[in-house]
Protein backbone atom coordinates (compact mmCIF):
# COMPACT_ATOMS: atom_id res chain seq x y z
CA UNK A 1 0.00 0.00 0.00
CA UNK A 2 1.35 3.57 -0.87
CA UNK A 3 0.07 6.64 0.31
CA UNK A 4 -0.16 9.89 -2.26
CA UNK A 5 2.36 12.01 -2.02
CA UNK A 6 0.77 15.40 -1.38
CA UNK A 7 2.32 17.31 1.37
CA UNK A 8 0.66 17.93 4.75
CA UNK A 9 0.98 21.54 6.04
CA UNK A 10 2.41 21.55 9.77
CA UNK A 11 3.33 24.47 12.28
CA UNK A 12 7.11 23.43 11.26
CA UNK A 13 7.94 22.71 8.03
CA UNK A 14 6.06 19.89 6.36
CA UNK A 15 5.50 16.54 7.18
CA UNK A 16 5.01 13.97 4.58
CA UNK A 17 2.94 10.85 4.82
CA UNK A 18 4.32 7.91 5.55
CA UNK A 19 5.40 5.48 3.00
CA UNK A 20 5.62 1.64 2.87
CA UNK A 21 7.65 1.12 0.32
CA UNK A 22 10.54 2.37 -1.25
CA UNK A 23 11.02 6.37 -1.67
CA UNK A 24 12.11 7.09 -5.14
CA UNK A 25 14.62 10.09 -4.43
CA UNK A 26 13.52 13.24 -6.72
CA UNK A 27 14.31 13.36 -9.66
CA UNK A 28 13.75 9.85 -10.37
CA UNK A 29 10.44 9.76 -9.18
CA UNK A 30 8.04 10.11 -12.51
CA UNK A 31 7.76 13.51 -13.03
CA UNK A 32 4.25 12.63 -14.48
CA UNK A 33 3.16 10.87 -10.43
CA UNK A 34 1.46 12.46 -7.42
CA UNK A 35 3.00 9.38 -5.76
CA UNK A 36 6.46 10.20 -3.88
CA UNK A 37 6.79 6.07 -3.55
CA UNK A 38 5.92 2.83 -4.96
CA UNK A 39 5.25 -0.66 -3.33
CA UNK A 40 8.06 -3.32 -3.82
CA UNK A 41 5.62 -5.13 -5.82
CA UNK A 42 5.72 -1.97 -8.13
CA UNK A 43 9.58 -2.25 -8.58
CA UNK A 44 9.73 -5.98 -9.45
CA UNK A 45 10.49 -6.26 -13.20
CA UNK A 46 9.74 -4.99 -15.72
CA UNK A 47 10.85 -1.70 -13.23
CA UNK A 48 8.54 1.33 -13.99
CA UNK A 49 10.94 3.94 -14.21
CA UNK A 50 10.45 6.62 -16.40
CA UNK A 51 11.14 6.16 -20.11
CA UNK A 52 13.92 8.09 -21.78
CA UNK A 53 11.58 10.75 -23.53
CA UNK A 54 9.84 11.11 -19.76
CA UNK A 55 13.39 11.78 -18.37
CA UNK A 56 14.36 14.00 -21.68
CA UNK A 57 11.15 16.00 -20.64
CA UNK A 58 11.49 15.97 -16.77
CA UNK A 59 14.80 18.12 -17.43
CA UNK A 60 14.04 20.19 -20.16
CA UNK A 61 11.04 20.99 -17.36
CA UNK A 62 13.65 21.30 -14.87
CA UNK A 63 16.03 23.17 -16.45
CA UNK A 64 13.33 25.89 -17.60
CA UNK A 65 12.22 26.43 -14.02
CA UNK A 66 15.96 26.74 -12.66
CA UNK A 67 16.69 29.68 -15.91
CA UNK A 68 13.17 30.81 -14.90
CA UNK A 69 14.53 31.47 -11.09
CA UNK A 70 17.95 32.33 -12.28
CA UNK A 71 16.51 35.49 -14.08
CA UNK A 72 14.30 36.14 -10.97
CA UNK A 73 17.46 36.23 -9.06
CA UNK A 74 19.56 38.54 -11.41
CA UNK A 75 16.64 40.87 -11.15
CA UNK A 76 16.64 41.01 -7.57
CA UNK A 77 20.68 41.05 -7.55
CA UNK A 78 20.73 44.12 -9.99
CA UNK A 79 19.40 46.59 -7.53
CA UNK A 80 21.70 44.86 -4.98
CA UNK A 81 24.44 44.57 -6.54
CA UNK A 82 27.37 46.92 -5.84
CA UNK A 83 27.23 48.72 -9.37
CA UNK A 84 23.46 49.37 -8.95
CA UNK A 85 21.49 49.90 -12.00
CA UNK A 86 21.39 53.30 -14.68
CA UNK A 87 18.61 54.60 -16.55
CA UNK A 88 18.40 57.28 -18.69
CA UNK A 89 17.54 60.97 -18.12
CA UNK A 90 15.63 63.03 -20.63
CA UNK A 91 16.83 66.87 -20.65
CA UNK A 92 13.39 69.07 -21.04
CA UNK A 93 14.96 70.66 -23.72
CA UNK A 94 16.34 67.32 -26.04
CA UNK A 95 14.32 66.64 -29.17
CA UNK A 96 13.61 63.36 -27.53
CA UNK A 97 11.59 65.07 -25.22
CA UNK A 98 7.89 65.44 -25.11
CA UNK A 99 8.48 69.21 -23.72
CA UNK A 100 10.82 70.05 -27.24
CA UNK A 101 9.53 73.05 -28.81
CA UNK A 102 10.98 72.97 -32.41
CA UNK A 103 10.61 76.47 -33.22
CA UNK A 104 12.43 77.74 -30.50
CA UNK A 105 16.23 78.26 -31.05
CA UNK A 106 18.86 77.19 -28.90
CA UNK A 107 19.21 80.83 -27.47
CA UNK A 108 15.45 81.31 -26.76
CA UNK A 109 16.12 77.68 -24.73
CA UNK A 110 18.85 79.27 -22.98
CA UNK A 111 16.82 82.30 -22.09
CA UNK A 112 14.07 80.43 -20.51
CA UNK A 113 16.11 78.28 -18.47
CA UNK A 114 17.77 81.38 -17.36
CA UNK A 115 13.82 82.50 -16.13
CA UNK A 116 13.07 78.89 -14.71
CA UNK A 117 16.44 79.31 -12.54
CA UNK A 118 15.37 82.28 -11.07
CA UNK A 119 11.58 80.86 -10.49
CA UNK A 120 12.98 77.83 -8.88
CA UNK A 121 15.13 79.86 -6.42
CA UNK A 122 12.30 81.90 -5.46
CA UNK A 123 10.54 78.27 -4.63
CA UNK A 124 13.31 77.57 -2.76
CA UNK A 125 13.73 80.75 -0.84
CA UNK A 126 9.93 80.45 0.18
CA UNK A 127 10.33 76.65 1.04
CA UNK A 128 13.24 78.05 3.96
CA UNK A 129 10.27 80.14 5.32
CA UNK A 130 8.39 77.00 5.54
CA UNK A 131 11.38 75.46 7.59
CA UNK A 132 10.71 78.28 9.57
CA UNK A 133 7.28 77.74 10.85
CA UNK A 134 5.33 79.01 7.24
CA UNK A 135 3.37 75.18 6.85
CA UNK A 136 0.87 76.28 4.37
CA UNK A 137 3.84 75.50 1.60
CA UNK A 138 4.44 71.16 1.43
CA UNK A 139 6.59 71.10 -1.44
CA UNK A 140 8.78 74.13 -2.55
CA UNK A 141 9.40 74.30 -6.26
CA UNK A 142 6.83 74.66 -9.53
CA UNK A 143 6.71 71.16 -11.02
CA UNK A 144 7.28 72.27 -14.22
CA UNK A 145 10.20 74.48 -14.02
CA UNK A 146 12.38 70.78 -13.02
CA UNK A 147 14.93 70.19 -15.92
CA UNK A 148 15.09 66.36 -16.38
CA UNK A 149 12.40 63.72 -17.36
CA UNK A 150 12.12 59.94 -16.99
CA UNK A 151 10.03 57.19 -18.19
CA UNK A 152 8.70 54.60 -15.74
CA UNK A 153 6.43 52.06 -16.12
CA UNK A 154 3.76 50.83 -13.56
CA UNK A 155 1.69 47.80 -12.30
CA UNK A 156 0.91 44.62 -13.99
CA UNK A 157 0.58 44.81 -17.05
CA UNK A 158 2.82 47.74 -17.22
CA UNK A 159 1.79 51.42 -17.92
CA UNK A 160 4.48 53.74 -19.61
CA UNK A 161 4.49 57.41 -17.58
CA UNK A 162 6.23 60.01 -18.47
CA UNK A 163 7.66 61.75 -15.21
CA UNK A 164 9.24 65.22 -14.17
CA UNK A 165 12.54 64.08 -12.25
CA UNK A 166 13.34 66.50 -9.43
CA UNK A 167 16.02 66.17 -6.50
CA UNK A 168 13.98 68.81 -4.72
CA UNK A 169 11.24 66.80 -3.96
CA UNK A 170 9.69 63.79 -1.79
CA UNK A 171 6.42 62.38 -3.19
CA UNK A 172 6.39 60.06 -6.25
CA UNK A 173 2.76 60.40 -7.80
CA UNK A 174 1.17 59.39 -11.19
CA UNK A 175 -2.33 60.93 -12.46
CA UNK A 176 -4.20 58.06 -12.34
CA UNK A 177 -8.43 57.01 -13.74
CA UNK A 178 -10.49 58.26 -12.50
CA UNK A 179 -9.22 61.89 -12.59
CA UNK A 180 -11.90 64.34 -11.78
CA UNK A 181 -10.58 67.68 -11.91
CA UNK A 182 -6.99 67.08 -13.65
CA UNK A 183 -4.92 69.05 -16.64
CA UNK A 184 -5.15 68.17 -19.89
CA UNK A 185 -2.64 65.11 -19.72
CA UNK A 186 -2.07 64.24 -23.69
CA UNK A 187 -0.91 60.76 -22.84
CA UNK A 188 -3.40 58.13 -21.20
CA UNK A 189 -3.89 57.89 -17.45
CA UNK A 190 -3.18 54.66 -15.46
CA UNK A 191 -5.93 52.78 -14.37
CA UNK A 192 -5.27 51.24 -10.98
CA UNK A 193 -8.07 48.97 -11.65
CA UNK A 194 -6.17 47.04 -14.34
CA UNK A 195 -3.07 46.30 -12.51
CA UNK A 196 -2.66 42.75 -10.28
CA UNK A 197 0.16 44.55 -8.28
CA UNK A 198 -1.62 47.82 -7.32
CA UNK A 199 -2.34 48.13 -3.54
CA UNK A 200 -3.54 51.22 -1.43
CA UNK A 201 -2.09 52.17 1.92
CA UNK A 202 -4.61 52.33 5.22
CA UNK A 203 -4.72 55.71 6.75
CA UNK A 204 -2.77 54.04 9.88
CA UNK A 205 0.21 52.84 7.56
CA UNK A 206 3.86 54.23 8.08
CA UNK A 207 3.93 55.80 4.60
CA UNK A 208 0.65 58.04 5.27
CA UNK A 209 2.16 59.34 8.90
CA UNK A 210 5.36 60.28 6.34
CA UNK A 211 3.36 62.38 4.20
CA UNK A 212 2.88 66.44 5.47
CA UNK A 213 -0.48 66.56 5.04
CA UNK A 214 -2.75 62.95 5.07
CA UNK A 215 -6.65 62.58 5.21
CA UNK A 216 -8.49 59.46 5.43
CA UNK A 217 -11.31 58.21 2.76
CA UNK A 218 -15.04 56.56 4.43
CA UNK A 219 -13.10 53.05 3.57
CA UNK A 220 -9.84 53.95 5.60
CA UNK A 221 -7.30 54.77 2.65
CA UNK A 222 -4.96 57.29 2.74
CA UNK A 223 -5.36 60.14 1.19
CA UNK A 224 -2.86 62.70 0.75
CA UNK A 225 -2.65 66.62 -0.81
CA UNK A 226 0.51 67.62 -2.13
CA UNK A 227 0.83 71.97 -2.50
CA UNK A 228 3.88 73.07 -4.74
CA UNK A 229 5.60 76.55 -4.03
CA UNK A 230 3.51 77.76 -6.71
CA UNK A 231 -0.12 76.62 -5.94
CA UNK A 232 -0.40 73.77 -8.10
CA UNK A 233 -1.84 71.25 -6.01
CA UNK A 234 -2.22 67.21 -6.43
CA UNK A 235 -4.42 65.14 -4.30
CA UNK A 236 -5.31 61.25 -4.45
CA UNK A 237 -5.33 58.10 -2.60
CA UNK A 238 -1.07 56.67 -1.57
CA UNK A 239 -0.68 53.35 -2.50
CA UNK A 240 2.07 50.51 -3.59
CA UNK A 241 2.80 49.47 -7.13
CA UNK A 242 5.72 47.89 -9.03
CA UNK A 243 7.52 50.10 -11.07
CA UNK A 244 9.43 49.09 -13.61
CA UNK A 245 12.45 51.12 -15.07
CA UNK A 246 14.29 50.30 -18.50
CA UNK A 247 18.01 50.31 -17.52
CA UNK A 248 20.93 51.35 -19.99
CA UNK A 249 21.77 48.30 -22.22
CA UNK A 250 17.82 48.20 -22.52
CA UNK A 251 17.11 45.86 -19.99
CA UNK A 252 14.46 45.80 -17.06
CA UNK A 253 14.14 45.56 -13.56
CA UNK A 254 11.06 45.94 -11.86
CA UNK A 255 10.81 46.70 -8.20
CA UNK A 256 7.57 46.09 -6.32
CA UNK A 257 5.63 47.89 -3.65
CA UNK A 258 6.90 51.27 -4.42
CA UNK A 259 4.85 54.39 -2.38
CA UNK A 260 3.71 56.82 -4.98
CA UNK A 261 0.40 58.98 -5.07
CA UNK A 262 -2.32 57.88 -7.25
CA UNK A 263 -3.59 61.47 -8.43
CA UNK A 264 -7.51 61.62 -8.71
CA UNK A 265 -6.92 65.46 -8.69
CA UNK A 266 -4.17 67.99 -10.10
CA UNK A 267 -4.49 71.33 -11.45
CA UNK A 268 -1.52 74.09 -11.57
CA UNK A 269 1.26 74.76 -14.02
CA UNK A 270 1.67 70.73 -15.18
CA UNK A 271 2.73 70.31 -18.27
CA UNK A 272 0.10 68.79 -20.07
CA UNK A 273 2.62 65.97 -22.09
CA UNK A 274 3.89 64.34 -18.74
CA UNK A 275 2.01 62.22 -16.51
CA UNK A 276 3.92 62.53 -12.81
CA UNK A 277 6.83 62.96 -11.37
CA UNK A 278 9.82 60.93 -9.65
CA UNK A 279 10.80 63.33 -6.29
CA UNK A 280 14.30 62.03 -5.46
CA UNK A 281 14.85 64.43 -2.55
CA UNK A 282 16.25 63.14 1.03
CA UNK A 283 12.47 63.07 2.94
CA UNK A 284 11.17 59.08 3.46
CA UNK A 285 8.74 58.53 0.40
CA UNK A 286 11.23 59.70 -2.19
CA UNK A 287 12.32 57.15 -4.73
CA UNK A 288 15.54 57.05 -3.35
CA UNK A 289 14.75 56.58 0.05
CA UNK A 290 12.63 53.67 -0.54
CA UNK A 291 15.25 52.38 -2.47
CA UNK A 292 17.94 52.65 0.20
CA UNK A 293 18.69 49.19 1.98
CA UNK A 294 18.94 47.88 -1.67
CA UNK A 295 21.45 50.45 -3.30
CA UNK A 296 23.57 50.97 -0.62
CA UNK A 297 21.94 54.41 0.38
CA UNK A 298 23.53 56.02 -2.85
CA UNK A 299 22.33 57.40 -5.83
CA UNK A 300 24.30 59.17 -8.75
CA UNK A 301 23.88 61.09 -12.09
CA UNK A 302 25.95 61.93 -15.11
CA UNK A 303 24.56 64.66 -17.10
CA UNK A 304 25.62 65.51 -20.84
CA UNK A 305 26.89 68.55 -21.99
CA UNK A 306 23.60 70.64 -23.14
CA UNK A 307 24.94 70.34 -26.50
CA UNK A 308 24.97 66.73 -26.74
CA UNK A 309 20.82 67.08 -27.77
CA UNK A 310 21.36 63.19 -29.17
CA UNK A 311 23.09 61.83 -25.97
CA UNK A 312 21.24 60.74 -22.68
CA UNK A 313 22.06 61.68 -19.52
CA UNK A 314 22.25 58.92 -16.62
CA UNK A 315 21.05 58.45 -13.26
CA UNK A 316 22.63 55.73 -11.34
CA UNK A 317 20.47 53.72 -8.11
CA UNK A 318 23.79 52.48 -6.52
CA UNK A 319 27.78 52.44 -6.63
CA UNK A 320 27.88 53.64 -10.28
CA UNK A 321 31.42 55.43 -9.59
CA UNK A 322 33.15 56.05 -13.37
CA UNK A 323 36.09 57.04 -11.69
CA UNK A 324 38.29 56.53 -8.30
CA UNK A 325 41.03 57.64 -6.63
CA UNK A 326 42.66 61.10 -7.23
CA UNK A 327 40.25 61.69 -9.32
CA UNK A 328 36.93 61.64 -7.00
CA UNK A 329 36.51 65.00 -4.97
CA UNK A 330 34.77 64.67 -1.75
CA UNK A 331 32.30 67.17 0.77
CA UNK A 332 30.64 66.62 3.45
CA UNK A 333 26.94 66.26 2.23
CA UNK A 334 24.41 67.27 5.02
CA UNK A 335 20.43 66.97 4.43
CA UNK A 336 17.72 69.65 5.03
CA UNK A 337 14.00 69.25 4.80
CA UNK A 338 14.49 67.51 0.89
CA UNK A 339 16.73 69.43 0.17
CA UNK A 340 20.71 68.38 -0.25
CA UNK A 341 23.78 71.05 0.99
CA UNK A 342 27.14 71.21 0.84
CA UNK A 343 29.71 73.92 1.99
CA UNK A 344 31.19 76.16 -0.79
CA UNK A 345 33.65 78.30 1.61
CA UNK A 346 34.75 79.98 -1.56
CA UNK A 347 34.91 80.84 -5.25
CA UNK A 348 38.65 81.13 -7.25
CA UNK A 349 38.86 83.03 -10.68
CA UNK A 350 42.68 83.09 -11.62
CA UNK A 351 44.24 84.69 -8.14
CA UNK A 352 41.14 86.24 -6.97
CA UNK A 353 39.14 84.42 -4.16
CA UNK A 354 35.48 85.25 -3.06
CA UNK A 355 34.40 84.01 -0.09
CA UNK A 356 31.06 82.27 -0.59
CA UNK A 357 30.26 82.12 3.26
CA UNK A 358 29.34 85.56 4.14
CA UNK A 359 26.22 85.44 4.52
CA UNK A 360 26.32 82.03 6.67
CA UNK A 361 28.33 81.06 9.92
CA UNK A 362 31.83 79.97 8.43
CA UNK A 363 32.02 76.42 7.59
CA UNK A 364 28.14 75.67 7.62
CA UNK A 365 26.13 74.17 4.90
CA UNK A 366 25.06 76.92 2.44
CA UNK A 367 24.81 75.69 -0.81
CA UNK A 368 22.12 72.98 -2.40
CA UNK A 369 23.14 71.12 -5.02
CA UNK A 370 20.37 70.12 -7.52
CA UNK A 371 19.76 68.95 -10.69
CA UNK A 372 16.74 71.15 -10.84
CA UNK A 373 18.18 74.36 -11.50
CA UNK A 374 20.19 75.23 -14.32
CA UNK A 375 22.36 78.34 -13.36
CA UNK A 376 24.47 78.54 -10.67
CA UNK A 377 22.41 81.11 -7.69
CA UNK A 378 24.51 82.88 -5.81
CA UNK A 379 23.75 85.19 -2.83
CA UNK A 380 23.72 89.17 -3.42
CA UNK A 381 27.20 89.52 -1.97
CA UNK A 382 28.56 86.81 -3.87
CA UNK A 383 27.16 87.17 -6.48
CA UNK A 384 28.28 90.86 -6.91
CA UNK A 385 31.71 90.10 -6.05
CA UNK A 386 32.13 87.13 -8.75
CA UNK A 387 30.48 89.50 -11.45
CA UNK A 388 32.82 92.27 -11.06
CA UNK A 389 35.88 89.78 -10.96
CA UNK A 390 35.14 87.81 -13.99
CA UNK A 391 34.27 91.16 -16.01
CA UNK A 392 37.72 92.44 -14.61
CA UNK A 393 39.55 89.24 -16.02
CA UNK A 394 37.57 88.97 -19.40
CA UNK A 395 38.92 91.12 -21.81
CA UNK A 396 36.04 91.88 -23.96
CA UNK A 397 33.28 94.25 -23.89
CA UNK A 398 30.56 94.11 -21.15
CA UNK A 399 26.86 93.55 -22.43
CA UNK A 400 24.46 95.07 -20.03
CA UNK A 401 20.82 94.82 -21.48
CA UNK A 402 17.63 94.61 -19.24
CA UNK A 403 16.58 91.41 -20.75
CA UNK A 404 20.25 89.76 -19.48
CA UNK A 405 19.87 91.30 -15.97
CA UNK A 406 19.51 87.55 -14.69
CA UNK A 407 23.24 87.16 -15.81
CA UNK A 408 26.09 88.40 -13.31
CA UNK A 409 28.29 89.24 -16.28
CA UNK A 410 27.82 88.81 -20.01
CA UNK A 411 30.39 89.98 -22.58
CA UNK A 412 30.01 90.67 -26.88
CA UNK A 413 32.29 88.42 -28.43
CA UNK A 414 30.68 89.88 -32.10
CA UNK A 415 34.39 91.41 -32.73
CA UNK A 416 36.95 88.18 -31.69
CA UNK A 417 37.39 85.11 -32.73
CA UNK A 418 39.77 83.36 -30.51
CA UNK A 419 38.54 85.04 -27.48
CA UNK A 420 39.03 82.89 -24.03
CA UNK A 421 37.28 82.38 -20.64
CA UNK A 422 38.74 81.97 -17.08
CA UNK A 423 38.39 78.57 -15.61
CA UNK A 424 36.77 78.96 -12.08
CA UNK A 425 37.37 76.69 -9.00
CA UNK A 426 34.10 76.35 -6.43
CA UNK A 427 36.03 75.52 -3.11
CA UNK A 428 33.77 73.30 -1.70
CA UNK A 429 34.76 72.15 1.96
CA UNK A 430 37.74 69.82 1.28
CA UNK A 431 36.93 69.48 -2.31
CA UNK A 432 38.32 72.22 -4.79
CA UNK A 433 36.58 71.87 -8.44
CA UNK A 434 37.90 73.50 -11.08
CA UNK A 435 36.08 74.12 -13.99
CA UNK A 436 36.07 75.22 -17.61
CA UNK A 437 34.56 77.32 -19.36
CA UNK A 438 31.82 74.25 -20.62
CA UNK A 439 30.51 74.17 -16.92
CA UNK A 440 30.58 78.14 -16.60
CA UNK A 441 29.82 80.22 -19.63
CA UNK A 442 26.82 80.20 -21.96
CA UNK A 443 25.77 81.37 -25.38
CA UNK A 444 22.93 83.34 -25.23
CA UNK A 445 22.65 84.70 -28.77
CA UNK A 446 25.55 84.28 -31.75
CA UNK A 447 27.45 87.29 -30.30
CA UNK A 448 26.57 87.19 -26.27
CA UNK A 449 28.17 84.49 -23.93
CA UNK A 450 27.53 85.22 -20.48
CA UNK A 451 28.43 83.71 -16.52
CA UNK A 452 26.06 80.76 -16.33
CA UNK A 453 25.03 82.63 -12.76
CA UNK A 454 22.72 85.03 -11.36
CA UNK A 455 21.66 86.13 -7.77
CA UNK A 456 19.19 85.67 -5.30
CA UNK A 457 18.34 86.82 -1.45
CA UNK A 458 19.83 84.36 1.10
CA UNK A 459 19.80 81.48 -1.28
CA UNK A 460 22.88 79.93 -2.83
CA UNK A 461 22.06 76.81 -5.46
CA UNK A 462 24.86 75.14 -7.99
CA UNK A 463 22.58 74.30 -10.76
CA UNK A 464 22.97 71.53 -13.89
CA UNK A 465 25.23 73.60 -15.96
CA UNK A 466 28.20 73.40 -13.66
CA UNK A 467 27.24 69.72 -13.66
CA UNK A 468 28.00 68.69 -17.22
CA UNK A 469 30.00 65.86 -17.74
CA UNK A 470 30.69 65.49 -13.87
CA UNK A 471 29.80 62.47 -12.71
CA UNK A 472 28.03 63.58 -8.94
CA UNK A 473 27.16 60.68 -5.83
CA UNK A 474 25.07 61.39 -3.37
CA UNK A 475 26.33 59.01 -0.08
CA UNK A 476 23.34 59.31 2.42
CA UNK A 477 24.30 56.56 4.01
CA UNK A 478 28.43 58.59 4.77
CA UNK A 479 27.09 61.81 4.89
CA UNK A 480 29.10 62.76 1.57
CA UNK A 481 28.74 64.17 -1.88
CA UNK A 482 31.66 63.67 -4.91
CA UNK A 483 32.44 64.16 -8.04
CA UNK A 484 34.03 63.73 -10.54
CA UNK A 485 35.22 65.25 -14.05
CA UNK A 486 34.07 62.20 -17.25
CA UNK A 487 32.31 62.27 -19.98
CA UNK A 488 28.53 61.35 -19.22
CA UNK A 489 28.31 60.66 -22.85
CA UNK A 490 30.20 57.92 -22.99
CA UNK A 491 29.20 57.07 -18.93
Amino acid sequence: MCFSGRRRRVRQGYAYPRCHGTILPFPFRPFFSDSWCFSEDSLSPPYKYPTPSQFAAFFLFFTMKLIAFALFLAAVAAVAAADGFRVDLTHRDSPRSPLYDPSSTAFDRVRAAAERSALRASRFARAGLAASGDTSIEAPVRPDISEYLMEVELGNPKFKVVAIVDTGSELIWANCKPCTRCYEQTPPLFDPNDSSTYHEHACDSRPCEALPVSGCSSNSVCQYQYTYGDGSLVVGNLASETFTFTTTGSNTIAIPKITFGCSHQSSGTFSNSTGGLVGLGAGQLSLVSQLSSSIGSKFSYCLVPFSQTSATSKLVFGDGSGASGSDVLTTPLTIRRSFYYATLNGISVGSTNISASSSTASGSPNIIIDSGTTLNVFSPDVADQLGKTVKDVVDLPVVNKPELSSFLACFDVSGSRDYKFPDITYNFEGAPLKLGPLNTFLAVSPDVVCLAASSSHDLQIFGNFAQQNLHVEFDLGANQLSFAQVDCTNF
